[in-house]
């Protein structure tokens, strides 16, 4: 059985990561997989992430390096070939180009409550997201989460942040923008009033009263953008 995971393990790419349960024979005889495996890792073949994840490490000038950021958490993502959670937080906004730092902290939406958890490098945390998670959804889900910490954006003016997040809401079809208004309403009241207010501001007819009626019209908030870049925020109650 060494040398047939061996040969299978072989034709991996470096840097994936796999489980016991991912080789046929497992069912077989999962106990002699799992003590296999745990062998290679002290021959130094293989590599623990975590408890019963493995993987082949890629090696450079420094050593073994740990995989990306996407096998460490891909596990967290899919459940039964549907999505449960989605990547969110430092990765989106390095990705969307709101900041330019990177952070070891991973940052996974989810309705479930979970304690963070650390696998390699990373530590990993939970964000929880009240809407149902759908494929098709997730751009959206992940725009509203940099509405909902648009003020704990690392190394960025908020001009810059609202500018960057209006061009990317410029890019979504109609049906798009009414989808993320819906999403938007189990976000934050800041949430929604930062929505409502960058929606007017590139489209001074577009409807908008679904967000504006969750609004108490007593509340404020500070979020320091200039009046020229969101010239709607008065009316949304932004400072």
């Amino acid at each position: 059985m060494v040398d047939i995971l061996k040969n299978i393990i072989d034709k991996f790419e470096l840097g994936y990561v796999f489980t016991g349960n991912s080789f046929d024979i497992v069912v077989k005889n999962p106990v002699e997989v799992s003590r296999i495996l745990n062998r290679f890792v002290k021959d130094g073949y293989l590599c623990k992430l975590s408890k019963g994840r493995y993987y082949k490490p890629k090696v450079g000038l420094l050593g073994k390096l740990n995989p990306d950021s996407y096998q460490t958490i891909k596990d967290l993502l899919v459940e039964n070939g549907k999505p449960v959670g989605y990547v969110t937080g430092y990765s989106i906004f390095n990705q969307l180009n709101l900041t330019t730092q990177v952070s070891a902290i991973l940052q996974i939406g989810t309705r479930k409550d979970k304690k963070p958890i650390k696998r390699g490098v990373y530590r990993i945390m939970f964000v929880k997201q009240w809407n149902t998670i759908t494929k098709g959804d997730i751009p959206l889900l992940q725009m509203l989460d940099c509405l909902r910490f648009f003020k704990i954006i690392p190394d960025a003016m908020p001009d810059d942040i609202c500018r960057r997040l209006m061009g990317l809401l410029s890019q979504l079809t109609e049906t798009q923008r009414n989808k993320i208004q819906k999403l938007a309403l189990k976000y934050s009241p800041q949430t929604m009033a930062l929505l409502g207010a960058m929606l007017e501001t590139l489209n001074q007819n577009e409807d908008t009263a679904l967000l504006f009626k969750k609004l108490n019209p007593i509340t404020s908030y500070k979020l320091y953008i200039s009046p020229k870049v969101l010239p709607t925020q008065k009316k949304w109650h932004i400072k």
